[in-house]
């Protein structure tokens, strides 16, 4: 046998193990996510079986997906989560655009940062559903108001986030690509956007959880008739405790989809590829 064949053998092995323990790690962490979800639906249901709440505020685990069920074969829950996906998505896609370049912009170019940086700082912290009743009387009740509040709630993560990132790059890998003739191009897709990767993504993770809380809040009152937001505003009114967790669990199993299948697909095809996961930690 040669060594070739030997060095062949032995990369395959890796190969394979490495897929094996990626796979295991999956399940690991779908095993501890099931067990965390079950053990808080266990202390709900003792808690409303325990009679504290009367039933009509706490119902039982078996009313709320009664309820669920009843909702998705009417296809009255599915309509109001794709309004509710619709307007999410618009304005995070928005706010993805407006952000990631104006997040590099600011930490390439110092004109840029002293501009927009002041801006960032005294705007973030104005809570969204702040501006909602501003929005209505400037856009009125429906669509663009919702779109508007989400994506004022999700562009400042995304740019302060890419900002940190672009930042935080060690200026020794700089100087050792440029050492070894990489232009202004080369090192900025390949060196600036990987080690600011895990950065970004943490600005598309705190983003994409802004723009719920936004659309959640700016549904209740400046949606017409449509919407999760607007059904747990609605259920409200009715004493629909059911209807309202309903919504709820709509609104958890959409976020836990998006975490697992977009967010840690993105993860593990930029920062876990480019080994930046390792750098992050230490």
């Amino acid at each position: 046998m040669t060594e070739t064949t030997v060095n062949s053998a032995a990369k395959g092995v890796a190969k394979s193990s490495a897929a094996m323990s990626e796979r295991s790690k999956s399940r690991r962490s779908l095993l501890r996510a099931a067990v965390v979800l079950i053990i808080a639906a266990g202390c709900y249901e003792a808690l409303a079986r325990s009679g504290y709440f009367a039933p009509a505020l706490m119902p039982k685990l078996s009313a709320i997906a009664l309820t669920l069920i009843a909702m998705l074969a009417d296809g009255s829950m599915i309509e109001h989560a794709a309004f509710t996906l619709y307007r999410v998505m618009f304005g995070f896609g928005l706010a993805v655009v407006v952000g990631l370049p104006l997040g590099i912009l600011m930490a390439r170019f110092r004109a840029v940062e002293g501009f927009f940086l002041p801006l960032v700082s005294a705007l973030m912290p104005i809570p969204s559903f702040a501006l909602v009743p501003l929005f209505m009387l400037w856009f009125g009740i429906g669509n663009t108001t919702t779109v508007l509040i989400v994506f004022y709630a999700a562009t400042f993560p995304m740019m302060f986030n890419t900002w940190s990132g672009v930042r935080s790059v060690n200026p020794l890998w700089l100087r050792a690509a440029g050492a070894m003739g990489a232009d202004e191009n080369s090192l900025f897709w390949k060196v600036i956007i990987p080690g600011a990767s895990p950065f970004i993504i943490t600005g598309l993770r705190q983003a994409f959880l802004r723009a719920w809380i936004a659309v959640v809040g700016a549904e209740m009152i400046a949606a017409s008739d449509w919407g999760l937001g607007w059904v747990i505003f609605d259920a409200k009114e009715f004493l629909n405790t059911d209807v309202m967790l309903a919504a709820l669990v709509v609104i958890g199993g959409i976020g836990f989809v998006f975490e697992k299948l977009v967010f840690g697909s993105l993860e593990k095809a930029t920062v876990q590829r480019w080994g930046m996961s390792r750098v992050a930690k230490g």
